[in-house]
């Protein structure tokens, strides 16, 4: 190396060394990184066996009080990622309550919806609208609303949680409220907050083909989505068929409703990953992966998911490949 060329790199390094104490960092260092020529989410496919899980839910439902708790919940993390992200954007967790028991009434900026998972008796309660839950059903609890949860009856009540935590990471806005007793005054009522399995699966059934998706709105405007950030969809897989391909910058948390399959992820390269889920498994999906379901079972399929794409399209952000 000529001289030139060393006192070069030197004067190079000592710029580079001055930057830090003023603050400032060289863009041009880290461009390829902050705009790449394709979406890096860090998440990784994820599949979360419920069958490992339910034992654990059972045993912290035997072992932590639920006044030691508040939520007795078990996060679904990534494992490329921390707490509280299930994909970069969104948080799921699976919570169980025992017969009797109230989870306080508070409230929150972040939205929540609930997939319920099994059991019976169980009730959310969200601004006074009680609402008792059935596998299948989905509960919405809108922003700075009051709700608490409790459960009648024989048997426990375990659903999974849907939030968009992983935003306030970045938008650190997010706080809670505590109502002044544990329960909100509360009436049975009908309410746009629910949405009923039996319902869904109605609109799944109608519509002629192997594969069919049912797009939640609000139920006071068609027009838009569940929440600001938080969408979600329910999916129907005939007897040895599958769905078609998607990719777009979408992150997906999925609920297997009933049935065994598996989703084939594929990656630019053509390299294939396979997913296998049964009844009540969760898994997911980071963004700009190219995916398809497998009905790989006796009986029709119908999986449940929650997704970012309200955000996304709201923000100008969502892009589809529709070229696959």
């Amino acid at each position: 190396m000529s001289p030139t060329a060393t006192q070069e790199n030197n004067e190079r390094a000592l710029f580079f060394k001055s930057l830090k104490p003023k603050n400032v960092e060289p863009l041009w260092t880290v461009m390829s990184a902050m705009v790449p020529p394709k979406p890096l989410p860090k998440a990784t496919p994820t599949v979360w066996s419920y069958k490992q899980l339910r034992p654990l839910l059972e045993e912290s439902g035997r072992l932590v009080p639920a006044e030691e708790s508040e939520r007795r919940v078990l996060m679904l993390i990534n494992p490329s990622l921390l707490a509280p992200q299930t994909t970069d954007t969104l948080y799921a967790g699976l919570q169980y309550i025992n017969p009797g028991e109230v989870a306080p009434a508070h409230r929150h900026c972040a939205f929540a919806l609930r997939f319920i998972i099994e059991g019976e008796g169980g009730y959310t309660n969200v601004e006074g609208c009680k609402m008792y839950m059935s596998k299948g059903d989905v509960i919405l609890t809108p922003r700075w609303e009051w709700h608490d949860h409790g459960k009648d009856g024989n048997g426990p009540m375990i659903w999974l949680d849907g939030l968009d935590l992983p935003m306030f990471k970045a938008i650190p806005v997010n706080f809670a409220e505590h109502y002044e007793s544990d329960t909100f005054p509360s009436k049975l009522v009908e309410t746009t907050k629910k949405y009923q399995w039996r319902n869904v699966q109605e609109q799944l059934d109608i519509v002629e083909g192997t594969y069919a998706r049912y797009d939640y709105c609000d139920q006071k405007n068609s027009d838009l989505p569940i929440s600001t950030i938080v969408g979600a969809q329910a999916e129907r897989i005939s007897v040895g068929a599958e769905s078609p391909s998607r990719q777009e910058t979408t992150s997906f948390v999925y609920h297997v409703y009933g049935g065994i399959g598996h989703t084939v992820l594929r990656s630019d390269d053509g390299k294939e990953e396979i997913l296998k889920w049964e009844d009540n498994d969760v898994f997911c999906i980071p963004s700009w992966k190219q995916f398809k379901h497998v009905n790989k079972g006796s009986t029709t399929a119908y999986l449940f998911n929650f997704s970012d794409i309200p955000m996304l399209k709201s923000l100008d952000l969502f892009r589809e490949n529709k070229d696959i």
